[in-house]
């Protein structure tokens, strides 16, 4: 039998689809605002060689100087035009929580690569088509892909490289063909040389792709533990240690039905339908409070879980979700300090004179987290079950505080010299009577 949780499962994915498209836009945005730092930075920079080094640039331009450099001011504001519109429309998108278009973000990817492309043509009309090739422009390709990492999208990521590798290729072949290099060196103005770069910038886009892809299965790794232990905390609250949990995140149990051997604990505190008539609902629960804390700190302590509260007492399992093969030494141990806590607050003032009862009962139960998309919680289902809560019961026949099941004496025999055989007891609800034995 499996339980089966399709809805949760698909809404999960959904809010995680969401959340990522919504941290990839903001990832994209602080790439615009690199670039847009960049570019002013590289701008500065020019306007700053420009006075200092006005006439060497002015003989190296052949006279032209000034009119590269408007030309270069015009295209430098034409791109932070372009890269603040972007962001801006970035900006919309997360307030929105919008998805990006698709073309546009290729549209967006073809510009910004294409814009050393720019800085190589119109320095090639000004100082000599060979010599574009050897200026700072062809480095800013490798920025462009690089930050075209953050875009966390593979594809974006080549189609960035292979833009920057076939447009320096073919820029580089038609200048070399059309303009004969003279004063060059032959191998830097041969074809291997450029070639060789742009394969680079393409090799470089697919790297920048694949680490991308890591990038994103990190953060879906990361993404599935947060869900795994929220998932595991939902079913299991605050009723299980610390080092349970992390066992729990440790292993990652199926938490889906299976049969399992475990020894079930009900506890009741004794006369507690007419000490709440008597007092008012928040004695009542702060009388409850008092003797749950230190009875499920003893649980947690002993490999145990709560399972569910019955108002006057409580339900532990020991053995699910996981076990250590010594579940019924860990529920006497449980018990029997449990008893023995009770003892000693009482002794000392700190709760009020208290009785409890305790049933012990181990085999076979179907355990697993049950219910809907709305609402789940972890169960133990079976006769198991029914057996210990009815043991629990024999206590006011007997008038003890502490019965266990034959199947947990003799789990655990070496550790009860003491237990007094009850003998054959008839239970309510079952044919055949069980053997009883009584620790406290």
């Amino acid at each position: 039998m499996t339980f089966q949780r399709p809805k949760r499962e698909r809404a999960n994915s959904s809010a995680f689809e969401s959340e990522f498209a919504l941290e990839t836009l903001k990832s994209d945005r602080l790439r615009v605002t690199i670039l847009i730092g960049a570019v002013t930075a590289t701008l500065m920079s020019v306007l700053i060689l420009a006075v200092f080094s006005f006439e060497e640039f002015q003989r190296a331009f052949h006279g032209d100087f000034k009119k590269f450099l408007l030309t270069v001011l015009i295209v430098f504001t034409m791109t932070l035009g372009w890269l603040a519109v972007e962001r801006s429309t970035i900006n919309q998108l997360i307030e929105t929580r919008a998805r990006g278009n698709v073309l546009m973000q290729y549209a967006s990817a073809f510009i910004e690569t294409s814009i050393p492309t720019v800085g190589m043509i119109i320095t090639a009309h000004f100082l000599g088509p060979i010599y574009s090739l050897f200026t700072p422009a062809p480095f800013v390709y490798p920025l462009m892909i690089v930050l075209s990492a953050l875009r966390l999208n593979f594809r974006l990521c080549v189609f960035t490289g292979l833009v920057a590798g076939l447009e320096y290729s073919l820029l580089a072949i038609y200048v070399i063909n059309k303009v004969p290099a003279t004063g060059v060196e032959p191998i830097l103005s041969g074809y291997p040389h450029h070639l060789a770069k742009g394969l680079l910038l393409i090799i470089t886009g697919v790297v920048a792709g694949l680490v991308t892809i890591e990038i994103r299965k990190r953060i879906s790794r990361s993404f599935e533990m947060v869900e795994e232990r929220n998932r595991i905390s939902r079913t299991f609250g605050e009723y299980v240690s610390p080092v349970v949990m992390d066992k729990l995140m440790t292993l990652k149990p199926d938490l889906r039905s299976e049969k399992r051997n475990v020894c079930v604990m009900f506890l009741d505190i004794r006369n507690f339908t007419s000490f709440a008539e008597q007092r008012a609902p928040e004695e009542v629960v702060s009388y409850l409070e008092s003797l749950f804390e230190f009875m499920i700190e003893i649980v947690n302590r002993h490999h145990g879980v709560i399972n569910k509260f019955l108002g006057d007492g409580f339900m532990a399992v020991f053995g699910a979700p996981l076990s250590d093969g010594d579940d019924c030494l860990h529920a006497i141990a449980a018990a029997q300090e449990i008893l023995t806590r009770v003892d000693l607050e009482v002794t000392h003032g700190n709760v009020l004179p208290t009785r409890v009862g305790i049933g012990l009962h181990a085999g076979e139960a179907v355990t697993g987290s049950i219910g809907t998309a709305l609402r789940r919680e972890y169960a133990v289902i079976g006769d198991v079950v029914n057996l210990a809560s009815r043991i629990e019961q024999l206590n006011k026949q007997f008038g003890s505080q502490f019965l266990i099941s034959e199947t947990v004496w003799k789990a655990a025999v070496d550790s009860l010299s003491d237990a007094l055989p009850m003998g054959a007891v008839q239970v309510k609800g079952r044919q055949a009577p069980i053997q009883i034995y009584q620790v406290a």
